[in-house]
């Protein structure tokens, strides 16, 4: 098998999974509100 060579970017994981991307959605707020309900330390990337 062929190995997984690319290194994740901190600066594409913000845009694509980051607060402001979040709250920018219904969806995204609701996964928000869930882990602050969970107590979550980290609410996103």
């Amino acid at each position: 098998m062929k190995k997984h060579l690319t290194t994740p970017s901190n600066i594409v994981g913000k845009r694509r999974l980051g607060f402001r991307k979040k709250m920018a959605t219904k969806g995204g707020r609701a996964v928000l509100s869930r882990r602050r309900r969970k107590g979550r330390k980290k609410l996103c990337r």
